[in-house]
């Protein structure tokens, strides 16, 4: 998924921005995961052929105990088609057989798990990216507000900040999907919620100053992640987050 998006983004902003790079990986990766299962049990198969299976009539054994028949009993084990007209007849194979097909079923049950984890998790880092531009849009920053409303609004994206923390832990490879433009892209966003909690910091009420330090400490942690799983700048929380937003072709913090 890492190569898919680097390549994505040799071939310019508009491609990468069709977020295609994401979903082509998850496509490679399954198809990585079945082709390595299909062609590992070929490699069982193969040399019980022809005397370990049964033929059915009109196929001559010693014609079809090739590699590509053992692949092809593989893959139709695999996916539980069971046509049926070569079929294992030794003992351990007969009970091989059936839990390649076990193994087939899990596959796919962990692809669909798979998906559907993923596109909660964009949804999370979308809406807290929408969240953030409302912020901006209301100019927060310009004349910070009083103190339990300050709260109100550290705590919140402090959260969500959190929530997507998490997210880039147990689903990486939600990093490779494209956020879109402007007010869904949490990279062209997050670095509003830095400029929110020093700007409100500033302020000087003792009320604010915890909710504040979660906020950087929040950012701090998600920038920890961002750079020791994908960016690797080892620079500050800035420049990570910069880093980010360029990896994303996102204009970014300034």
């Amino acid at each position: 998924m890492t190569g898919l998006w680097r390549l994505s983004s040799r071939l310019g902003p508009r491609r990468r921005a069709a977020g295609l790079a994401g979903p082509l990986g998850m496509v490679a990766v399954v198809a990585m995961w079945a082709c390595g299962v299909a062609v590992g049990w070929a490699l069982v198969y193969w040399p019980h052929m022809p005397y370990g299976f049964s033929f059915a009539t009109g196929l001559d054994p010693m014609e079809h105990s090739t590699p590509v028949d053992a692949l092809y009993i593989s893959l139709v084990t695999l996916a539980t088609l069971g046509l049926g007209d070569i079929a294992p007849t030794v003992g351990w194979l007969r009970i091989a057989a059936p839990l390649e097909a076990l193994v087939g079923f899990a596959l796919l049950t962990a692809t669909v798990s798979w998906i559907l984890g993923i596109y909660p998790a964009l949804t999370r880092r979308r809406a807290l990216a929408l969240r953030l531009s409302h912020l901006r849009r209301a100019r927060l920053t310009e004349e910070p507000p009083g103190t339990a409303l300050a709260v109100a609004l550290i705590d919140g994206p402090a959260a969500d900040i959190a929530r997507v923390h998490v997210d880039f832990l147990q689903y990486a490879e939600s990093y490779y999907f494209h956020d879109g433009l402007g007010n869904t892209s949490l990279a062209h966003t997050i670095g509003y919620a830095a400029e929110l909690g020093q700007s409100i910091r500033a302020t000087g009420h003792a009320d604010v100053q915890p909710s504040a330090a979660v906020l950087t400490v929040a950012l701090e942690d998600l920038a920890a992640v961002l750079d020791q799983r994908f960016l690797h700048t080892g620079g500050s929380m800035h420049e990570i987050l910069r880093a980010y937003a360029r990896d994303h072709n996102s204009p970014g913090p300034a």
